[in-house]
């Protein structure tokens, strides 16, 4: 204000006379650099901002037309402007047009990016030229100016200097010749390598001020492609630059989850695994020293697992995934205390510490599966002693039969019994479970409970039973949307997948996908039993999981190009069949007076959508959801994808056969006997649905664990007696006993004849 006060005194031609004694605006020299820090390549803003302090300093008064580059919208360094003199006339006020042409040249509202005009092609002939004389000069020049800052950077890369560009749809970078200049990187010589990093190092150590430009998000775009962060030499660095990506605002992060969904597959893969490479080698370093300590770099894996949630994320906004979501896993967590990690993240609250569970993709299936194991196991734990204290505090006698969800079932009643020993142990679902099927002898090792599954799931998703629809297009299974008031038997597939879930055994249930995303929503069920659940946002994709016909019809219905209302004469009102009845029902209020157009035909099929997978089976469903949860409501699920639900319950449906011969054990032979010879070269050489026919013989499921065939620990045991006999499988243990028959053509007779008849014979 003293400063405004004085220049307000100062007439108005000394003032003119002592601003034509200011220095040049070109005057590089350490005068004009003295206010302020020095920055190791100052940039041209930086100067101008210099340049303007000196002419402040000096008692000139500019008027509001005079715009310097870092003020926007009337604010200076976060500072109102200052007033304009009140003793000077308006005709008197100083313009942009009456400066001298050497420094309106230099004013503009962003910095100023150098014209560079070479292209891919000019570039790759420096290449050719380079690799042939051996004289790397020019392309050393390129490299060294090129990262050299971020205006470099977009001066080289950018398509148009001045250009407009759709912020999240194009990035305005020519990413052509992004990736011909780092694929040539590794092929130029050491020296120039390293110009590239020192470069990068100065771009990272500028003093930024305030929100991120536009052309700073293109300059970190393209420098986190940069493939040379993959040793720890260059780790600091990429951990700086990390962090900076890390930090930006939320509005520009999601500029670059656009930009960076327009990767290729290929180039997204390798950032994926350049960013799991520095995790995995700062939590385990082969060379620690190579490393700084890890109490001085604590904010490393954090900054890097921000970075791979944008890219998760990125994948994940495209209509097709770039890579598959288990791309993003990071094996090396399994080695890590991740129960450790769960508590600390189930406890935190609101708490900021960084846990892997704030950022579950990254956790593998397997990881997962552990978590939400012993999690079972310590509520299964914690159930059992509730129970063995309360009969103590009662001075009853204590049975040990009280530790286990005690099941007993009669075959030809399956389905009743099961549902009636559910209902009727309600309380102990979170308990080990042991099934007893009645008037058989048998001690459940898990072999029992394996097959009360199968039964109980195979009956239930039978046609004739009415609960589900088999989709013949899709091959999956459906709920049935008839009304009924009593959906006490949903509850039981719901109750019976959490249990599966809750004892680790899979089950052959055919689900479309959808299935697990309205399970997780919410993935933990709502204290309020009457608040809605399994009303997931779904789409025109997820119908095409289920009825592909009629999802047809929709697309075809949405990219018409006709009057669709004097075409189809549709309203929203559709009909349904339920147990052979048409019904009639209106997808919105009046809707049976509303005519589907070309304009509301996107709302036509949302809302048809929403009918069919959500509205039509909400009761069923809502019966379902919360069967499931009673046993498995736990925070663990809130990890999971809905596909990694699929895989807990149902297992992975791909079998290798030859993982599982190079994985197996065996009891009484040897991998060399001709006997074991003979089935491994007849059980390669089955179809698939006779291999996977052989899997449910030897484990009660044709389907892998989660970890794998190694999880099943399969063994091939030996049978002393005549080689009349059948083979023999104890599922509990994953095993099948063979006796020593003499030829090929012999066993595989056998093992066709008892995996055709195992229901309830050969089963221990």
């Amino acid at each position: 204000m003293l400063l405004n006060m004085r220049e307000n005194n100062t007439p108005l031609c000394q003032r003119e006379k002592e601003r034509d004694r200011l220095p040049p605006i070109f005057n590089h020299s350490t005068s004009v650099l003295e206010r302020g820090p020095k920055l190791p390549y100052p940039s041209i803003s930086s100067l101008m901002s210099s340049a303007n302090q000196k002419r402040d300093a000096a008692g000139r008064c500019l008027s509001s037309p005079f715009i310097l580059p870092s003020i926007k919208h009337g604010y200076i360094a976060g500072r109102e402007l200052p007033p304009l003199c009140p003793e000077v006339k308006q005709k008197h006020r100083i313009t942009i047009d009456i400066l001298p042409p050497e420094v309106k040249a230099r004013l503009s509202s962003e910095p100023v990016i150098p014209l560079r005009t070479k292209t891919t092609k000019e570039f790759l002939e420096d290449m050719d030229r380079a690799t042939v004389s051996g004289d790397w000069r020019m392309v050393h020049e390129f490299y060294w100016t090129t990262f050299g800052s971020f205006l470099e950077l977009n001066a080289a890369f950018k398509k148009e200097a001045n250009a407009p560009f759709n912020m999240t749809e194009d990035s305005g970078i020519n990413t052509k010749f992004v990736n011909a200049v780092y694929d040539a990187l590794p092929l130029t010589p050491p020296d120039t390598q390293k110009a590239v990093l020192k470069g990068i190092i100065n771009c990272l150590l500028r003093e930024w001020k305030g929100r991120r430009t536009k052309d700073d998000l293109r300059a970190y775009f393209i420098l986190v492609q940069n493939p040379q962060c993959t040793s720890p030499a260059t780790y600091v660095i990429y951990a700086h630059l990390l962090r900076q990506v890390a930090a930006l605002a939320e509005a520009d992060l999601y500029v670059l989850m656009h930009w960076l969904k327009k990767l290729s597959s290929k180039r997204l893969k390798h950032l994926v695994e350049r960013v799991h490479l520095f995790i995995s080698t700062r939590l385990f370093p082969s060379k620690p020293e190579e490393l700084p300590p890890l109490a001085k770099c604590s904010w490393w894996i954090p900054s890097a697992t921000k970075v791979l949630s944008l890219l998760n994320a990125a994948n994940s906004l495209s209509s097709r995934p770039l890579l598959p979501y288990a791309d993003f896993y990071n094996p090396s967590l399994e080695l890590t205390d991740y129960m450790e990690d769960y508590r600390s993240w189930q406890a935190q609250g609101p708490s900021t510490r960084f846990t892997f569970c704030q950022f579950p993709f990254i956790l593998s299936a397997g990881v997962k599966k552990a978590i939400i194991q012993r999690d079972s196991e310590q509520q299964m734990i914690s159930t059992a002693r509730q129970s063995l204290v309360d009969k103590v505090s009662r001075r009853q006698r204590v049975d040990m039969s009280l530790l286990f969800l005690n099941i007993r079932v009669r075959r030809l009643q399956l389905v009743a019994d099961s549902l009636d020993e559910l209902t009727r142990n309600r309380a102990d679902l979170k308990k080990k479970l042991r099934v007893t099927f009645v008037g058989e002898a048998g001690l459940d090792m898990g072999g029992l409970t394996k097959e009360w599954f199968l039964l109980l799931i195979r009956q239930i998703f039978h046609m004739d039973y009415g609960m589900f629809t088999f989709q013949k297009d899709s091959h999956c299974h459906w709920f049935s949307s008839w009304k009924c008031d009593n959906n006490s038997e949903f509850r039981l597939v719901g109750a019976l997948m959490g249990l599966a879930v809750y004892n680790s055994i899979t089950l052959d249930i055919r689900f479309p996908p959808c299935v697990y995303k309205k399970l997780l929503t919410p993935p933990v069920p709502p204290c309020n039993p009457d608040a809605p659940v399994g009303m997931a946002t779904l789409s025109l994709d997820d119908l095409q999981q289920v009825m592909p016909d009629l999802a047809r019809g929709l697309a075809e219905l949405l990219n018409y190009e006709g009057n669709i209302e004097e075409d189809f004469c549709m309203s929203f009102q559709v009909c349904h069949e339920e147990l052979g009845i048409v019904k009639s029902y209106n997808l919105k209020s009046g809707g049976d007076k509303i005519p589907v157009t070309n304009q509301n035909r996107k709302e036509f099929v949302q809302l048809y959508i929403d009918f069919l997978l959500n509205k039509s089976i909400f009761r069923q469903f809502a019966a379902f959801y919360h069967g499931f949860h009673s046993v498995c409501s736990s925070d663990a699920l809130m990890l999971l994808r809905p596909e990694e639900v699929e895989v807990l319950v149902c297992g992975s449906p791909n079998l290798d056969m030859s993982t599982l011969q190079r994985l197996a054990q065996y009891e009484g032979y040897s991998k060399t006997d001709p006997t074991v010879r003979a089935f491994w070269e007849v059980v390669l050489a089955f179809p698939p649905e006779m291999q996977k026919k052989l899997l449910h013989f030897s484990t009660g499921s044709d389907r892998v664990p989660v970890g794998g065939v190694a999880d099943l620990n399969f063994k091939i045991s030996r049978m002393d007696v005549s080689t009349d006999w059948l083979p023999v499988s104890h599922t509990c243990f994953n095993q099948i006993c063979l006796p020593p028959y003499k030829t090929k053509k012999e066993l595989k007779q056998k093992i066709t004849i008892a995996m055709s008849n195992s229901e309830g014979f050969g089963l221990e």
